[in-house]
């Protein structure tokens, strides 16, 4: 397993909110059987190219990054790293719509609809 390996050269990739990491923890103590976190990717799709990922992390690979966050681990794919290191993932829940929110500073450009992103 990868230790978190946020230091004052190199910043935390990833951090939650706190309405976030309640969200997370909601979810991942629904979870049906054991898990080893959230796991968070990058991949192709939408019209702008790229999308945000989110499903349960039933394993850590030897190439994970690992990040704990307010009592959540996040297990990233090592591929979307580079796409996501200073993003804050917050949750909201709106009255039509309720979701993970990615805030990526990286971001050079998001689709209308908000379901994918370039950088």
């Amino acid at each position: 397993m990868t230790e978190p390996t946020a230091t004052p050269e190199r910043p935390q990739i990833l951090t939650l909110t706190e309405a976030a990491a309640a969200r997370a923890r909601t979810i991942l103590d629904a979870a049906e059987e054991p898990v080893a976190g959230l796991w968070i990717g990058v991949g192709e799709g939408g019209c702008s190219g790229k999308t945000y990922k989110m499903d349960y992390a039933r394993e850590i690979g030897a190439n994970d990054e690992v990040v704990e966050d307010k009592g959540i681990t996040l297990v990233i794919d090592p591929m979307a790293m580079l796409y996501l290191y200073g993003t804050e993932i917050d949750y909201e829940d709106k009255p039509l719509e309720s979701g993970f929110v990615f805030r990526n500073p990286n971001e050079t450009a998001r689709c209308g609809c908000g379901e994918s992103f370039s950088v």
